[in-house]
């Protein structure tokens, strides 16, 4: 059994608790924009008593957006975990929807990131998680890739999270991590490209109806396709912010 294979195993252990874990709410981050409360999961087990830290972000607290659907953004989220997943890229820590103290939402593993990286330094490194994560970010057209949003951990592998921006119908990538803008693609990650596409066309695609919208599938579609012509990452749209603002 692979190293790949193993991480899967263990983040279907934790979606089992995160969905059977009762959800106290204990604080909230209040420099989101969106409702993202912090929360403890108790998990009775084999007669274990279990806890753990995790974000849930409850649909009544999205912030409405001018280019999203109203109440869409904790589906995407959870998209991007699975697309993650799927890809055994386990680059997002685990992610369920479910419903919770304050109706249903988003409920994310919480990660601890490594206090001796120096975020400011390791985002425009050259670190291959990065680079993987800047694929994934291509295929679910992320919006919104802040400096914040990396979580690197004590061990070597890299969390990304914030994932409510993602798979709009219109080319809307706007990343911190430009470090690889027209660089060719290795056989590896054009592998990811056909695997994805896979997922949207045929393996996947009844799941992924059910959290976005048929033209957005098809959108990503089309995505995936010109990045599989390309063979490169892209490069910055002048037409559209290329990076978020605040960066942080």
């Amino acid at each position: 059994m692979t190293k790949a294979d193993l991480e899967s195993l263990q983040i279907e252990r934790d979606l089992v608790d995160l969905n059977n874990a009762v959800l106290t709410v204990t604080g909230r981050l209040v420099d989101a924009s969106n409702a993202t409360l912090y929360a403890m999961c108790s998990v009775k087990s084999s007669g274990e008593d279990r806890e753990f830290p995790c974000i849930y972000k409850p649909i009544a607290g999205e912030r409405p957006l001018w280019d999203f659907p109203d109440g869409s953004l904790a589906n995407r989220e959870y998209l991007t975990f699975l697309v993650s997943h799927w890809l055994k890229l386990h680059l997002v820590p685990p992610t369920i929807l479910r419903d919770g103290p304050y109706g249903t939402g988003m409920v994310q593993k919480w990660i601890d990131i490594d206090p001796d990286i120096e975020l400011m330094d390791f985002y425009q490194s050259n670190d291959p998680k990065l680079r993987l994560l800047a694929i994934l970010d291509i295929i679910c057209n992320n919006t919104d890739r802040k400096i914040g949003h990396l979580i690197p951990v004590v061990g070597g592998h890299l969390y990304g999270c914030d994932h409510g921006v993602t798979f709009h119908v219109d080319d809307k990538l706007r990343t911190v991590l430009w470090q690889w803008a027209g660089a060719q693609f290795t056989e590896e990650e054009k592998t990811l490209f056909i695997q994805a596409r896979e997922l949207f066309t045929v393996s996947k695609r009844e799941i992924i109806a059910g959290l976005i919208d048929e033209d957005e599938i098809s959108a990503t579609i089309a995505r995936i396709d010109r990045a599989l012509v390309e063979e490169s990452f892209p490069l910055p749209n002048p037409d559209w912010p290329a990076v978020p603002w605040p960066p942080f």
